[in-house]
């Protein structure tokens, strides 16, 4: 049995690899191949895929988020274990070795599996409004170990405007500190630096190889300290990043074929989900879209067929195609064009907008949002505007930290669909040959990994 540290490099591609110096470096030793991804190309389904080994139709995560029926609420980012089904590759390690370990650091659903070390963020939020940097460890000391000795975890690094590779930095510290006190058998490292700033400003941007240097450098001491030991090493990306050039809308399409229903309260206009007839979940460029009686589906895909910016309306049996045939798919599947990402926003003017909309609310928006990367550049002194807010909240003030713009033409970079090439999509990169198949798969990641180890 050898130990092994597999790195997740998020955003990651061939295309951009010659910017990597260590990983480059490491691939010579071994080899780097292009990985064919499951749909949607998105977090939550791309890592459970590859510890699982099973499509979408099969583990149930169907995008980062999805519409729950029961609770007739839509939820983003959940983070129970639970929620994934089949057979993680933890357990199937330690049903052939029962004394294996393995430590997930930021990999996400990290709450409550059977991992035997895990981290992830986990804010706090106090009864008076704030959010509090935090993680979530298990075992429960590990959280206090940690941060006494690397400080609080960066949140407002992690995501939101602040997004940079500070979070990184943590969490590979992190790592290093779980190596030198557990030796875990296998190591999963999320280093997310390189998805923020593809997203915001487009992998073609001349600032996007001294980004990839930043966390080249952090995997690199990673791979000298697990390679120390005699640690073998895998590094993975879940997708590859493409331009794109605005938004599309699915939920405006669906409002002015009167399928969606509305309301208004304080905050402004809302989207009754449970009320609506068919409205969308946008993530990226997949959207579900959840019709909630048979007879109104045909209505919906012939608002949805045809409208700029939508690729594909995948319907029934179709959604078979990629996958996401399971209950918790919409009875619709939307891909976009290849130059356009979905946005969830249902409102027609600006002023309508629920208050949320202009806040980093990741919990509570009913889709993935990248304009969460931004400040406003609309208006006037958001940034010491903001700062003045946070200054009033720690003497007790409430107020809204409402920095975060509309335009959807900000983002740059999104991604969810298959790539047109294999230098756009994500790769795998080993320090051997030894057990690679012909063509890396998401859904062969798992058994991939296992036979590193136990060989």
């Amino acid at each position: 049995m050898k130990p092994l540290l597999v790195l997740d490099v998020v955003g990651l591609t061939p295309g951009l690899l010659p910017h990597a110096p260590r990983l480059a470096g490491l691939a010579r030793e071994g080899l780097a191949a292009p990985m064919t991804p499951v749909l949607p190309a998105v977090t939550c389904t791309a890592q459970s895929s590859m510890l699982t080994g099973l499509p979408p139709s099969g583990h149930g995560i169907v995008g980062n988020g999805w519409y729950f029926r029961d609770r007739a609420e839509v939820a983003f980012w959940k983070q129970s274990n639970h929620l994934v089904g089949g057979e993680k590759v933890w357990d199937a390690l330690r049903a052939r070795v029962p004394t294996a370990t393995t430590a997930n650091l930021f990999w996400w659903f990290n709450m409550y599996g059977s991992a035997d070390y895990s981290v992830t963020p986990r804010p706090a939020y106090p009864a008076d409004g704030r959010k509090i940097p935090d993680c979530y460890t298990h075992p429960a000391a590990l959280r206090d170990r940690l941060q006494s000795e690397l400080g609080t975890f960066p949140l407002f690094f992690f995501w939101g405007p602040k997004a940079d590779v500070r979070s990184t930095h943590w969490i590979a510290a992190a790592a290093l500190r779980v190596l030198e006190w557990h030796a875990p058998t296998l190591s999963l490292v999320y280093l997310p630096h390189l998805d923020y700033a593809l997203q915001k400003v487009g992998p073609a941007h001349p600032s996007i190889p001294t980004e990839v240097q930043r966390v080249d450098a952090a995997a690199g001491r990673l791979i000298d300290a697990h390679r120390a030991r005699g640690y073998g090493v895998v590094v993975l990306s879940e997708y590859g990043i493409t331009p794109v050039q605005g938004a599309v809308f699915p939920n405006r399409v669906l409002r002015e074929a009167g399928l969606l229903a509305l309301r208004r309260d304080v905050t402004g206009e809302l989207l009754d989900h449970g009320a609506s007839r068919a409205f969308a979940v946008p993530d990226h460029q997949l959207a579900h879209v959840y019709v909630a009686a048979p007879g109104d589906v045909a209505a919906a895909r012939e608002a949805l067929h045809g409208a700029d910016g939508i690729d594909r309306v995948l319907t029934g049996d179709a959604r078979r195609e990629i996958a996401l045939d399971h209950e918790r798919s919409g009875e619709i599947v939307l891909l976009a064009a290849a130059d356009r990402w979905f946005a969830h926003d249902w409102w027609l003017r600006a002023a309508d907008a629920p208050d949320y909309q202009r806040t980093v609310d990741i919990h509570r928006k009913p889709g993935y949002d990248p304009r969460e990367l931004f400040l406003d550049p609309s208006r006037p002194l958001t940034g010491p505007r903001i700062l003045a807010k946070l200054m009033a909240r720690k003497l007790g003030f409430r107020n809204l930290l409402d920095g975060v713009p509309l335009d959807t033409s900000l983002v740059r970079g999104s991604h969810g669909l298959a790539p047109r090439r294999d230098d756009d999509g994500p790769l795998v990169i080993a320090d051997t040959t030894e057990h690679a198949p012909e063509r890396f798969t998401q859904t062969g990641i798992r058994d991939y990994l296992l036979r590193r180890i136990l060989d």
